[in-house]
C-alpha cells in the first residue's frame, strides 16, 4: 500500500476513514455529497485559476499521465528547472503531487494552492497557526523531497484563498509539525497495512463523509461511548477498557473513578466525568426527558425575531438574512421576512446586509434568538467589509445580550441536557417534533443550492433556499419554547 497526502489529510480528520477507504466494501459508501463535490470542483478552479495568474513562467506537467509525470518531474528537477506544476514524487511507500515545486538555494520546496485560509485561528494581534491537515501532506512532499536529495529544507508554502502565500515552517520546534507528521505517517502505515484497525467515532466531520450511514450503523450496534454528546474519539480509548459502551458508563457509580478534581482517566476532569455518565445514563432511559443543569431566565419580550443567515464560504458571500417574527409568543402570528443576494456579487451582499440592518432597527424592541455566535461572527466580519453602513458599535449593540440570546452558547450548553447524540439545532428541534420541509436540510446544502442558482437562475431552487432558512429559523422557535417548556 502506498501512502499519499489525501490519505494523511483524512487521517488527521478520521482513522477509521482510511481504514474503510483501504479495505471497505464499495456496498457500504453513501452517495458522494452534493457539497463536496461543490468543494473539489471550486478547488479545482481556484487552483487553475490561481496558476493562471502565476506572473513567472513555469513547466506544466499537469496533464502528463502519472508515470511520465514521476518521471518528467525528476528530469526538470536534475536541470533545476525554476517552477513545476502538477508534478509527481515518490520515494518507496511515499508518493506526493504536489501542485508546485520551487527552487530555491540548494533544492525545491513544494506548495500547494488550497481554496480555504492558510492559516486557522488568528486574530488582530495574531495571525492564527498552521493547519494540521495542510501541514502533513505539505511534510509528505518534503520528506520525499529530502529522501530524493532534491530538498531546500524542511518548509513549504500554500497559496491561499485570499491570495497569501503562508509558509509551512517544519523546522521550528515550537509548533512540533515535524514531530506531528512522523506519528501521523506512522499511524498511515500501521492502517494500510493492517498493523492496527482503528476503531469508528461519531463527530461533527461524519456528516459529509461518504461512510456516514456504515459508520453510524456500527456505532449504533457497539453502544459506543463517542455517541454521547462532547464525549470524543480519545475520551473514548482513554475509557473504553474499563467502561468500553454507554450501557456500561450509565451504571458506574462515577465516584468511584474520581480523584479529586480529577479522574482515573487523563485529561477528564471530575465534573466533567459526572455530565458524560449522567448523559449515559438519560440515553439509557426508557422514558428520557431533556432537563435543566441549572436555572434559565429567558426574557419575554412582545417580539420575537428569530434569526438564520446563510453563508457561501467558497464564494465569501453572505448570501441571505432570514427571519421569523413572532408577536406575543403567538405562533399563529408568525410571518417570513428575508433579504436575499441574488448575485454573488459584493453590491448585493451589501445591500442585503444594509437591509437586514434597517430590519432590526425597525425593531428595536424585539428579542433576538440565535443558534450560536456563527451569526454575530459574520455581522462583525460584514461590518469590517462596509464599514460604511454601520459601526463596530451597532453590532456589538445588535447583538447585546440583554436582548440578543445564542441558545446554543448561552443556554444549551451551559444549562440543558437533551437524549440526543449531539446538540445542533437539527437533532434537538427534531426531538421536540419539527420537520425541515427539505428531505435533507443542512447549511452545506444550502451552498450547493445557491451555487446552482448563481448558475441556472431556477426558481424552485431559490424557493428551496428560502424555505431552508425559513425552517432554520422556525427550529429556532421550537427550540426556545422546548426550553422554556423545561422552566415552567
Amino acid at each position: 500500500m502506498i501512502v499519499t497526502a489525501s490519505i494523511l489529510y483524512n487521517l488527521v480528520e478520521c482513522p477509521y476513514r482510511v481504514s474503510l477507504d483501504a479495505f471497505g466494501s464499495p456496498a457500504g459508501r453513501d452517495v458522494i455529497n452534493p457539497f463536496v463535490r461543490l468543494l473539489w470542483e471550486r478547488g479545482s478552479v481556484f487552483e487553475r485559476e490561481t496558476i493562471g495568474e502565476l506572473q513567472i513562467p513555469f513547466l506544466d506537467l499537469s496533464k502528463a499521465s502519472e508515470d511520465d509525470r514521476e518521471r518528467l518531474t525528476l528530469e526538470a528537477m536534475a536541470s533545476g528547472e525554476p517552477l513545476i506544476y502538477g508534478g509527481r514524487i515518490r520515494f518507496d511507500d511515499l508518493v506526493g503531487m504536489p501542485d508546485l515545486l520551487r527552487k530555491e538555494s540548494g533544492g525545491y520546496i513544494p506548495g500547494d494552492v488550497k481554496s480555504g485560509r492558510g492559516k486557522e485561528g488568528g486574530d488582530e494581534d495574531h495571525d492564527g497557526k498552521p493547519k494540521l491537515h495542510y501541514a502533513v501532506q505539505l511534510a509528505l512532499y518534503v520528506d520525499i523531497l529530502e529522501r530524493l536529495k532534491f530538498s531546500a529544507g524542511r518548509r513549504a508554502f500554500v497559496l491561499d484563498a485570499v491570495n497569501d502565500e503562508v509558509t509551512y515552517d517544519f523546522s521550528t520546534p515550537n509548533d512540533n509539525l515535524w514531530e506531528r507528521y512522523e506519528d501521523v505517517l506512522f499511524e498511515a502505515r500501521a492502517i494500510t497495512s493492517r498493523q492496527i484497525n482503528p476503531l469508528p467515532a461519531y463527530s461533527s466531520v461524519c456528516k459529509l463523509c461518504h461512510w456516514h450511514a456504515f459508520c453510524v450503523a456500527k456505532l449504533t450496534e457497539a453502544d459506543d461511548l463517542t455517541l454521547i454528546p462532547r464525549l470524543g474519539r480519545s475520551d473514548r480509548d482513554r475509557m473504553r477498557d474499563s467502561i468500553p459502551t454507554i450501557g456500561a458508563l450509565a451504571d458506574v457509580n462515577p465516584e468511584g473513578f474520581i480523584r479529586g478534581k480529577k479522574t482515573v482517566f487523563a485529561g477528564i476532569g471530575a465534573d466533567r466525568f459526572r455530565t458524560l455518565q449522567a448523559r449515559a445514563a438519560m440515553l439509557k432511559n426508557s422514558s428520557p426527558r431533556p432537563y435543566l443543569r441549572e436555572p434559565v431566565s429567558l426574557k419575554t419580550f412582545p417580539v420575537e425575531l428569530f434569526f438564520d443567515i446563510e453563508v457561501d464560504p467558497l464564494r465569501g458571500i453572505c448570501y441571505l438574512h432570514g427571519f421569523v417574527e413572532r408577536k406575543n409568543r403567538d405562533n399563529s402570528s408568525e410571518r417570513f421576512v428575508s433579504f436575499f443576494a441574488e448575485e454573488a456579487t459584493q453590491e448585493l451582499e451589501r445591500d442585503a446586509f444594509a437591509a437586514a440592518l434597517d430590519y432590526f432597527a425597525s425593531r428595536a424592541d424585539a428579542g433576538i434568538y440565535y443558534y450560536s455566535k456563527y451569526e454575530r461572527t459574520i455581522y462583525r466580519k460584514l461590518q469590517q467589509k462596509y464599514s460604511e453602513i454601520c459601526t463596530p458599535e451597532d453590532i456589538e449593540q445588535l447583538f447585546d445580550p440583554r436582548r440578543a440570546v445564542d441558545l446554543y452558547g448561552d443556554v444549551v450548553l451551559k444549562a440543558t441536557e437533551w437524549p440526543t447524540r449531539d446538540h445542533s439545532i437539527k437533532t434537538l428541534a427534531k426531538y421536540l417534533g419539527f420537520s425541515w420541509r427539505d428531505t435533507h436540510p443542512s447549511g452545506a446544502a444550502s451552498v450547493e443550492w445557491f451555487d446552482r442558482w448563481c448558475r441556472e437562475r431556477t426558481p424552485d431552487i431559490r424557493q428551496r433556499i428560502l424555505d431552508y432558512n425559513e425552517d432554520d429559523c422556525r427550529a429556532t422557535r421550537v427550540l426556545l419554547d422546548g426550553i422554556r417548556g423545561l422552566t415552567e
